[in-house]
């Protein structure tokens, strides 16, 4: 039997179907994030995380978090929310007990998480997902 991993195309649709799925509050806020997906974060991303294995990071949130911006701030690029395919296909393929789509929904939630400003220790207290 032939078997096609999940392109990032693919992960990109999961994930853009879990935004359509976010509560109305936080739906308008977290559609002002970009989306990336990457096969990989970048090596200057694993470098400034201290992250030897590129598996280990299936996500990652890049920006300032709403509770922290101000209108004067300097300009930033725009906030990001990166999810990498490889890294997310190894962890649900190790799982074995979650769908794709509820482990790309749970990474995005995450990494919108910091976006609102909560950190990780604020999310853990709400999301025992990974438990």
């Amino acid at each position: 039997m032939d078997h096609v991993a999940p392109s990032a195309e693919d992960i990109e649709r999961l994930a853009r179907a879990a935004l359509d799925a976010l509560p109305e509050a936080f739906r308008p806020a977290a559609r002002q994030v970009a989306l990336r997906v990457d096969e990989f974060a970048p090596d200057w991303m694993l470098s400034e995380m201290a992250i030897e294995d590129p598996f280990e990071l299936t996500g990652l949130y890049d920006g300032i978090p709403m509770t922290e911006k101000s209108v004067g701030d300097p300009p930033h690029g725009p906030d990001t929310v990166w999810l990498f395919r490889r890294p997310i296909l190894d962890e649900w393929a190790d799982r074995g007990d979650v769908t794709l789509g509820a482990l790309v929904a749970h990474v995005l939630v995450h990494e919108l998480a910091h976006h609102f400003g909560w950190s990780d220790a604020d999310i853990a207290t709400i999301d025992r997902w990974w438990e």
